[in-house]
């Protein structure tokens, strides 16, 4: 049975100010924009992501905008997720960022993501939002980067940092996003091609594996090209990648502009029609999951 879908991966703007705004990407989508995409490819509602590092879009999808598109098209964004940096307050690792994260979780903030700041993880101020996170017991959506010229957090190949933050906050949940994670999947991801949409069979040791299988607080977001390409380059392989994590992925779209077209939503629909994954599993990605990491 095909099942509309809920999205994890939204960014969407009360109103478009500027023509374009970095990355080559056009100014996003209003929430009309994403309804009339949603509907085109099965999607009933998403969480809106504001994203407030200065490294990319802090102006436009901010913390504010994503709550008052969850309360003013409540039938487009169903949930949102609050943003934070770790160099608020005081810029420095013994900022009680918890302030912040609590005050949003008062105005219905379900998570924090799309956490971006171009800070290494082991980043003292980094871990430091990890803790608070924790404390709050709130979920983060990272998107991984590398440093320089680019966003998100950073951690070389083999993701290792990410490593020593999933044992050190056992409680935390990470949900891993981007490049330069999907990449990792494969046991032949390399610098020269972590920061693409590798092609061909995923080869066994990928990292991507390895973290989820280790630890139960490691999750993932299937959204854009990366996501996309991740479980179809080889889809024996991303039919049975869907099936032994169905209970730690989320279906994600992450559309950015107008112009993007995203193909997830028909092969998971293929798959269990074909019954390629099962319709348990096929369930949990397009929906459950979602739905249990909010609370509903």
């Amino acid at each position: 049975m095909i099942l509309k879908k809920l999205d994890i991966h939204a960014h969407v703007l009360l109103e478009k100010e500027y023509p374009c705004m970095g990355h080559g990407l056009e100014m996003g989508l209003t929430c009309e924009e994403l309804r009339t995409m949603y509907d085109a490819i099965g999607v009933e509602r998403g969480v809106a992501l504001p994203i407030v590092s200065p490294e990319h879009m802090s102006d436009q999808f901010s913390n504010t905008a994503a709550r008052m598109c969850c309360e003013q098209f409540p039938e487009t964004i169903g949930w949102w997720f609050c943003n934070i940096d770790p160099r608020w307050l005081s810029n420095s690792p013994d900022a009680d960022l918890s302030i912040a994260l609590k005050y949003y979780q008062s105005r219905g903030a379900k998570g924090i993501g799309e956490f971006t700041a171009n800070l290494p993880v082991e980043d003292p101020m980094m871990q430091n939002v990890f803790r608070h996170a924790e404390q709050c017991g709130l979920p983060v959506l990272f998107h991984v980067g590398q440093q320089g010229d680019d966003y998100g957090i950073v951690d070389g190949l083999g993701l290792h940092q990410i490593e020593a933050t999933l044992r050190r906050f056992p409680k935390l949940k990470l949900i891993g996003h981007s490049h330069k994670w999907w990449s990792e999947i494969s046991g032949d991801c390399s610098w020269e091609n972590r920061a693409g949409n590798p092609k061909g069979p995923v080869t066994p040791g990928g990292r991507v594996v390895e973290l989820m299988r280790n630890y139960p607080n490691m999750y993932a977001d299937l959204s854009a090209g990366s996501g996309e390409n991740a479980v179809m380059r080889d889809p024996d392989f991303g039919y049975r990648f869907l099936e032994e994590f169905q209970d730690k992925l989320f279906f994600g779209v992450d559309y950015c502009s107008i112009k993007n077209y995203r193909i997830l939503s028909r092969f998971l629909d293929e798959g269990v029609e074909n019954g390629r994954i099962s319709q348990k599993a096929y369930n949990k990605i397009c929906r459950e999951n979602l739905l249990a990491l909010v609370g509903e």
